[in-house]
């Protein structure tokens, strides 16, 4: 692979978009430099440990009333690990920053591949900003509470914008050693609070949270909608390809042993949080304290200092989550850029750091526009969850909605084109793997469906219950016509959708 050119620029006299190959062999993102234990690190911090052991888990206990939460991640577990195996073999042979967008084009045709590949650019920026209003709220609350500084959550918001962007348009490699540090401060932390849980055990330590009947029950669906969010973010493996030491392995490896990791740690820090609260009270502990559980426990149980170096880890690992799935939506951008299925300018990248710093840009664009609107619209409200209960709940579902949808779907494209490998890979790693996981992630997208309204917060269905997943799949659907029009109108650049990062 030649070494990275760029910031090239358009010809001149060519508008973006026009009609001409995509020109992969001199796009190129930054130098090999990311190893397995790097991008494991990188595929963890999106999906925020952290942030999901004292907030997702609290809050599925309290919304579901189930205390089989720790066993849900277990069957998550597995689906994900069938849906890794195909995508796995497949990033052997595709190496494109729009991992999904790549998979889909080439195994289910290139006007889905188009569509998927605006769904995952909403979805991820979702995520992204979604997590930003999290942050906001969690950092103003922090330095009221420790500081006596009262800053509006927007500002804070935006002061964490700043720093990711400018992470974004510098080497991935640097965002690789911030993620590290900050996710292993993160394990650190829960690890803590479960020893502490089972030295507290006021019931003593039992299997309650890991016995089936405590899962599938009524409000298993809620349950399993709510759990997969802590997985999102574990696909970011492949988008990768283009950058790591070795594109026929390393994404490969790295995305089973995260799915693993995160499977399991989350399994064994939810049933913690039963052991340590008692099967009995887990629920009523939720409901009465939410995303708060974990800092109270740790109160009554460890001193000041930590319950501090607890919050403060909770903002960071937000602040991971943010730099992880920024920089997802950057190389979807240039990866979109560089194909010109959107305009030729996002395929820009820095010539010195190989990041890409058009798609990089477009991403902080779209964030400060959707941070600044949601400021504006919680100024008159005198709830200070504002940014949580709207941004960050209603985004950052609708981006789970995106990318279950998208797994499903890249299941299915795994099955179209390993199907003509037969000599290279196993019946069970072309057909049966990828065949069970798109079952299991086509159910999970209908429960997601079925139970949005549970998501978001809603007492029955609301005009959100349809209006926020409307906002996730109609950019598909404008996708797909998009891609049958560059069919007839341009076919030179229909021919290139989803080759963009092929290496041969």
């Amino acid at each position: 692979m030649s070494h990275p050119t760029t910031a090239r620029h358009s010809d001149p006299g060519t508008t973006p978009g026009a009609d001409r190959p995509p020109l992969a062999a001199g796009r190129r993102l930054g130098a090999r430099r990311i190893g397995i234990p790097a991008l494991v690190f990188m595929i963890i911090a999106a999906s925020a440990p952290l942030t999901v052991v004292a907030g997702g888990v609290p809050s599925n206990f309290a919304v579901t009333s189930l205390v089989g939460i720790p066993l849900s991640f277990i069957v998550l577990g597995v689906v994900l690990v069938l849906f890794s195996i195909g995508y796995a073999a497949m990033s052997r042979h595709v190496h494109n920053a729009g991992a999904f967008y790549a998979y889909i084009a080439k195994g289910l045709g290139k006007p889905v591949g188009v569509g998927a590949s605006l769904v995952a650019v909403v979805a991820y920026n979702c995520m992204q900003i979604g997590i930003a209003g999290m942050f906001g709220f969690a950092l103003s609350s922090f330095l009221a509470g420790v500081a006596g500084i009262s800053l509006p959550w927007w500002v804070c918001a935006l002061a964490a914008w700043v720093v990711v962007g400018l992470m974004g348009v510098n080497r991935v490699d640097l965002s690789a050693k911030v993620l590290g540090i900050v996710v292993a401060l993160e394990f650190l932390v829960v690890i803590i609070f479960d020893v502490m849980s089972f030295g507290a055990a006021p019931e003593g330590v039992t299997a309650d949270g890991l016995v089936p009947d405590q899962l599938f029950a009524t409000g298993v669906g809620a349950a399993l909608a709510f759990s997969i969010a802590a997985f999102m973010g574990f696909e970011s493996g492949a988008i990768y390809n283009e950058e790591v030491k070795d594109p026929r392995r390393t994404a490969g490896i790295a995305t089973l042993i995260a799915i693993s990791v995160i499977a399991l740690f989350y399994a064994f820090s939810s049933w913690a949080m039963v052991v340590g609260e008692g099967a009995s009270n887990v629920i009523a502990r939720s409901q009465e304290f939410g995303p708060d559980l974990m800092f109270v426990f740790l109160a009554e149980n460890a001193g000041d200092w930590f319950v501090t170096l607890a919050n403060l880890m909770f903002i960071t690992s937000l602040f991971a989550a943010l730099v992880a799935f920024h920089n997802i939506v950057a190389r979807y951008f240039f990866a979109l850029g560089r194909e010109r299925v959107l305009p030729g300018w996002l395929e820009r990248t820095g010539r010195h750091s190989g990041a890409p710093v058009a798609g990089s840009l477009a991403q902080s664009g779209v964030a400060l526009v959707v941070i600044l609107v949601f400021g504006v619209a919680g100024a008159g409200s005198d709830d200070p969850l504002f940014p949580v209960l709207t941004l960050f709940t209603w985004l950052t579902n609708m981006g789970a909605f995106g990318l279950v949808l998208l797994m499903a779907l890249t299941s299915l494209a795994v099955l179209g084109f390993l199907r003509r490998f037969t000599g290279e890979y196993s019946f069970w790693t072309r057909t049966v793997a990828p065949g069970l996981a798109a079952v299991g992630l086509i159910v999970l997208f209908v429960v997601i469906v079925v139970n949005f309204n549970v998501l978001i917060g809603s007492e029955g269905y609301s005009m959100l219950s349809w209006l926020l997943p409307a906002i996730v799949l109609v950019p598909g659907l404008l996708g797909t016509l998009w891609a049958w029009r560059l069919r007839s109108h341009r076919p030179e650049t229909y021919r290139g959708i989803g080759a963009g990062g092929q290496l041969d």
